[in-house]
């Protein structure tokens, strides 16, 4: 393997750091966050970080990962450590993969945001089944939640990606 390729791999040193750094800020945000990051009624400001996998791949498992150990401080525990992470991962890949060829980085947010938002039916389908919150409320309450936190990190994500290639 030539070193240029090696160095581009996602498990090359530089891009392993960046998705420590990635997850470790998820984490960092999430529980300085806590009483807002967990619950019907939440506002996970650290899920703007789910945009970085729209510039680049290796993002999705680095903010798959943030989530599962931000996820331990939740009152449900290994349910939503499974279930969020899981989650995560599969909702990113899909954003991944329908925003690749797409050459507008607002529209890309957009779906994004909106692929998130819509995913919260699995954190609704946790309220109803351990706490016996109706689904529908619950998952329009953790979706608007979910939204605007999406739409605030996009302002950021937007104008952070004007400063900095995202995609590298």
């Amino acid at each position: 393997m030539n070193s240029t390729r090696l160095e581009t791999s996602i498990w090359s040193v530089s891009s392993l750091a960046k998705m420590a750094l990635i997850s470790a800020l998820y984490i960092v945000v999430t529980l300085f966050l806590a009483p807002l990051s967990f619950g019907l009624l939440q506002l996970r400001l650290s899920e703007m970080f789910n945009y970085l996998a729209i510039y680049n791949k290796r993002y999705i498992l680095a903010i798959s990962i943030g989530v599962a150990l931000s996820n331990v401080a939740s009152p449900l525990g290994i349910v939503d450590i499974v279930t969020g992470s899981l989650s995560t991962f599969i909702i990113l890949s899909i954003s991944y993969i329908l925003t690749k060829k797409r050459t507008s980085e607002k529209k890309k947010l957009a779906i994004t945001a909106t692929l998130c938002s819509l995913s919260m039916f699995t954190i609704a389908a946790q309220m109803t089944l351990f706490y016996q919150l109706p689904f529908f409320y619950s998952w329009l309450i953790i979706g608007v939640g979910e939204l605007l936190s999406m739409t605030l990190g996009a302002f950021i994500i937007y104008w952070i990606s004007g400063k900095i290639d995202l995609t590298k």
